[in-house]
């Protein structure tokens, strides 16, 4: 009898191990099943637009919902996951040019720079990007500066501003990558995700820069960084010293000829000047005003793309103007954000449809066009 009891109790503690073993093996399979579908989670980005929406008079429309909104990614509808109202707070990187006719009126520029950050609202952090030159016992040369890291201290903001500097030549396509890179290099807080803009007051015709526009536009897409432009006009002044004596005028940079040749004067056969002195005075004017229209054209471009503006502005004086636009401007943003039904990494540029529900004739909507997909 004691034998056949121990026998049972065998038996039956057998039982209960295999019991357990399966209710482990149960809840192992269902946290592998989780961590699968929080990896498939993961592993789809989610995607920011902002959008800003203008009534047929061009004033912003305020107080808009997320079922104010229908968004779409090549076509197809995406469901809206997210959305940030015009009150929430943007981050900044205000580009300042220094270089060229603008070195003269240094003052017009931190004063139009104070009052744009005066007219951002509480909440909002910006940082102080301008150029600076380097001088070596050979030569000189400029490059970007980051004068303040983005801060929402209003003293330390124009404290930066007063240090800003002039420069000797335009790094302006080297400056727009370091925005990206180091002033947006850390992910958004939840708060500013989807709420990133540059501030760029220049004339946007790079002289010296190691990068191209490509370049720039590339990164500005998978940032999501919006562009917002003050175009400055100083083409006058430029060109009023760029004719007679090659010694003495204003020259192009070498980096600017060969911009020129590469992407503007591209008939065939034409014969191509390697240096500044090579170039007659007629040849001279040609390419001022095909490197000033190609920097619109550039500006234009990455502004839309990116649900950004162009505000031209014929002197420094004019700017102050614009840069309560763009604050006023930034203001009226908000933020649609969607997990992409495409899932594929591929690398591919998706293109961002964006409709209004609701809304009267004649809306216009201003938003990011796509965005380059990540790639494994």
């Amino acid at each position: 009898m004691q034998i056949a009891a121990v026998i049972g109790q065998l038996l039956r503690n057998a039982a209960a191990a295999a019991a357990a073993a399966g209710v482990i093996l149960l809840a192992c399979v269902t946290a592998m099943s989780q961590d699968a579908d929080e990896t498939i989670r993961v592993s789809t980005d989610i995607v920011d637009v902002p959008v800003t929406v203008l009534n047929a008079a061009g004033v912003a429309i305020r107080g808009l919902k997320a079922s104010n909104f229908v968004i779409y990614e090549d076509g197809k509808r995406q469901k809206i996951s997210d959305f940030g109202t015009s009150a929430e707070p943007f981050e900044v990187a205000l580009l300042l040019d220094t270089s060229g006719s603008t070195r003269n009126d240094l003052n017009l520029i931190q004063r139009a720079a104070r009052e744009f950050i005066s007219a951002l609202r509480h909440g909002d952090r910006v940082a102080i990007v301008s150029f600076r030159t380097v001088r070596t016992d050979r030569d000189a040369y400029s490059e970007p500066e980051l004068i303040q890291p983005l801060s929402d201290d209003r003293t330390a903001l124009n404290s930066a501003i007063d240090r800003v500097a002039t420069s000797n030549s335009t790094p302006y396509y080297d400056a727009m990558s370091l925005i990206a890179e180091k002033v947006f290099a850390a992910a958004p807080e939840e708060r500013f995700r989807g709420r990133r803009a540059v501030v760029a007051l220049t004339d946007g015709v790079d002289s010296s820069s190691a990068l191209e526009f490509e370049d720039v536009a590339e990164k500005f897409s998978s940032e999501g960084l919006m562009a917002f432009f003050i175009e400055v006009d100083t083409r006058e002044f430029f060109e009023s010293n760029l004719l007679g004596d090659c010694r003495t005028a204003t020259k192009f940079s070498a980096a600017q000829i060969r911009r020129y040749y590469r992407g503007v004067a591209t008939k065939p056969g034409m014969e191509k000047a390697a240096n500044f002195c090579q170039l007659g005075d007629f040849e001279r004017l040609a390419i001022s005003k095909g490197l000033y229209g190609l920097a619109n054209r550039q500006m234009n471009d990455l502004a839309k793309a990116s649900g950004g503006r162009v505000f031209p502005a014929g002197d420094l004086r004019d700017a102050r103007n614009a840069f309560k636009l763009v604050a006023d401007e930034i203001g009226t943003k908000y933020t649609l954000s969607y997990y992409p039904t495409n899932e594929n990494r591929d690398g591919k540029y998706r293109k961002i449809t964006i409709e209004t529900v609701g809304l009267p004739k004649g809306t216009v909507v201003r938003a990011r066009e796509g965005y380059q997909a990540p790639k494994n």
